[in-house]
């Protein structure tokens, strides 16, 4: 189902997605199908699956197969960064092969070994451009609402946002953020530049403090004070550490949708039980 006949319709509707990630072996692999079957009862529009063009293409092939065949739809990711042309195109049609719709067209991480790069993609709007002449895929773009962590400031940032959409993007998923008013006028300053797309925030429920500090030093991701002092609080008790982070996430969902904001996308790290809790508590 591409994003026009997700988002589009009934805008009533509490919209939900998923996004989970390879895991390293079986057993994990189980444990991520368990982790479906159980958010499989609220229905999401479809699950996201983190996936580089560089990556192990058999696995992430057999991996979209063993997700649909619980039940969802699914968005892969597609990172170009250390990718060819050639070989994008040859991956494209596999994912068109394998019934998938859309994807998320992302640069990837710049690898510290600089040989592994193939300089033919730059950018994420070069990746978009070559997917939308080369497929029928719908295409979604990643949105950063503080900046990303490698641009000087949010303007810059916008104005590759805008190159991504003028390329053909169709939607836009935001990274994980931890106050709503940065979302709020993010929104506004995407309107405000021509931008009339589907923007799907990222709601991550916090887990432990060790996540926490990798997410900020990897990202532009600002912390209020408060939600400082209790990570501190709870950082020596997992289990208190997971029951805040789920009346956060909680109080974070609760206050989008009360300004309409109701298609929300949820990173799980391939876990259910707090992403379940959230549910219950909003629906």
């Amino acid at each position: 189902m591409k994003f026009h006949e997700i988002y589009a319709k009934n805008p009533n509707e509490i919209k939900f997605s998923f996004e989970v990630f390879p895991p390293a072996d079986a057993e994990k692999l189980q444990r991520l199908k368990e982790t479906l079957e159980k958010l499989s009862e609220f229905k999401p529009k479809f699950v996201s699956l983190t996936w580089g063009a560089g990556g192990k293409s058999n696995q992430a092939e057999n991996l979209i197969s063993d997700i649909s065949a619980v039940g969802f739809d699914v968005m892969p990711h597609f990172t170009c960064v250390c990718s060819t042309k050639e070989y994008v195109e040859y991956h494209l049609e596999k994912l068109e092969n394998l019934d998938i719709d859309k994807i998320l067209a992302l640069r990837g991480d710049i690898p510290e070994d600089k040989s592994l790069m193939h300089h033919e993609f730059h950018y994420a709007c070069d990746l978009v451009e070559f997917i939308k002449n080369k497929s029928h895929l719908d295409i979604a773009v990643a949105g950063y609402p503080e900046g990303h962590i490698e641009t000087p400031d949010l303007n810059t940032d916008l104005a590759n946002l805008k190159k991504k959409v003028d390329k053909g993007a169709n939607a836009i998923f935001t990274q994980m953020f931890f106050d709503n008013n940065k979302l709020y006028k993010y929104i506004e300053k995407v309107h405000n530049i021509g931008i009339d797309l589907p923007i799907i925030p990222g709601i991550m429920p916090i887990l432990s403090k060790k996540q926490i500090d990798k997410m900020t030093n990897l990202a532009r991701i600002s912390i209020p004070k408060n939600l400082q002092n209790n990570i501190e609080k709870y950082q020596n008790s997992g289990s208190d550490m997971q029951k805040f982070g789920i009346e956060y996430a909680t109080t974070q969902c609760q206050d989008l949708i009360s300004q309409g904001i109701k298609n929300l996308h949820f990173y799980t790290l391939n876990k259910s039980t707090s992403i379940k809790q959230i549910l219950y508590n909003i629906l």
